[in-house]
């Protein structure tokens, strides 16, 4: 049985450094089921470090992290106009987030149907085209300090190209703190403001607001122009449970794609496709520097490998939904011995248990 590892010291030690170089407030992204890492381990982990606001995409988390929380906040980073969704955000006393009129329009409705008073965010959109008023909507992000059932505590704006255009960055994040400036003259006090996300702190100086966002960043895994001292963290395991030997020719895996040249001694690991394994992450961008590095994998014939007793051993034939042969030719490795995968926690099945030792 396939488990997911994470070495909670090191997870530690990602989280004091993050702390360390974000000189202030650290609210901790834990969706997408904790980037991987499970979203209660990875909550209570944070949690034990002293971060105490903790930020989702899905209301359906809120539940889920307010059986572990005590008094901590809950941000919600998405800004909706669905009732079902502010009511959930509503009852439970999460942070909303406000990026359009119509949901200040939802969320107040709820609210007072609830008799309660939200806490708000303010999004900006200053260039990543989801969530957020533009700045030319100024006024109608000034509006909504009007509603009465909404409180707003803080205001945000999401970098599209931190990992790779700091000149963007720096564009971006002066934009948000104009627009942040312009609904200040006219509404007062606006709360706590942040921009930077993991690979802001990590690749752009001076983008530290009130507080930055962090997710990735704490897994070690988060694209870096620069070494960092983040560990890089999750790997996924199996012991190896059968081992044969077939003779030269012999035709390996669904569709025969891969032929033995020599007699050859194979282990069978049940890792594979519903693990997570052999499925890659989709990049965020595809230019031409990425087409250029698949065409050169491609040409390379890049092999895939499993790690067995900590020797790196290939792939043979295609991955199976549960299982991979790997070619284990002149060793004694027998079932039991650990096998091993580097893998982003992104790609590993939800239902694969993490173990966090």
């Amino acid at each position: 049985m396939s488990r997911y590892i994470i070495d909670k010291a090191k997870l530690g030690e990602n989280i004091e450094i993050v702390k360390e170089m974000a000189k202030g407030e650290v609210i901790g992204v834990v969706k997408g089921n904790g980037y991987g890492f499970g979203i209660k381990e990875f909550t209570l982990a944070l949690k034990e470090h002293g971060i105490k606001t903790f930020a989702v995409t899905e209301v359906t988390d809120i539940p889920v992290l307010k059986e572990i929380l005590d008094d901590e906040d809950i941000l919600v980073m998405r800004s909706t106009q669905i009732e079902e969704e502010a009511k959930i955000i509503a009852e439970n006393g999460a942070i909303a987030t406000i990026g359009s009129l119509g949901a200040a329009e939802v969320m107040n409705k709820v609210a007072n149907e609830l008799d309660k008073k939200v806490k708000c965010h303010l999004k900006i959109d200053t260039g990543m085209g989801r969530y957020g008023f533009l700045p030319s909507e100024v006024n109608d992000a000034i509006k909504c300090y009007s509603f009465e059932n909404l409180q707003f505590v803080g205001a945000y704006t999401h970098f599209s190209s931190a990992f790779r255009n700091s000149e963007l960055t720096k564009t971006q994040l002066v934009l948000f703190k104009d627009t942040m400036e312009q609904i200040k003259k006219e509404v007062g006090e606006i709360g706590i403001i942040h921009a930077a996300n993991s690979p802001a702190l990590l690749n752009v100086s001076d983008v530290c607001l009130d507080a930055v966002r962090i997710g990735s960043a704490f897994t070690g895994r988060v694209i870096t122009r620069n070494k960092t001292k983040l560990n890089r963290l999750g790997v996924l395991e199996a012991e190896v449970v059968d081992v044969k030997t077939v003779p030269a020719g012999y035709s390996i895996g669904y569709n025969g794609t891969y032929t033995t040249k020599r007699e050859t001694k194979i282990a069978i690991v049940p890792i594979g496709h519903y693990d997570g394994f052999g499925l890659g992450k989709e990049k965020e961008l595809y230019d031409f520097r990425y087409v250029l590095s698949i065409f050169k994998a491609f040409l390379k014939k890049k092999q895939m490998y499993v790690r067995i007793n900590g020797e790196m051993h290939y792939v043979i034939g295609g991955i199976g939904l549960s299982h991979t042969a790997v070619d284990i030719t002149g060793t004694d490795i027998k079932p039991g011995d650990l096998a091993t995968v580097d893998i982003s926690p992104l790609m590993v099945n939800p239902r694969i248990e993490r173990v966090y030792k």
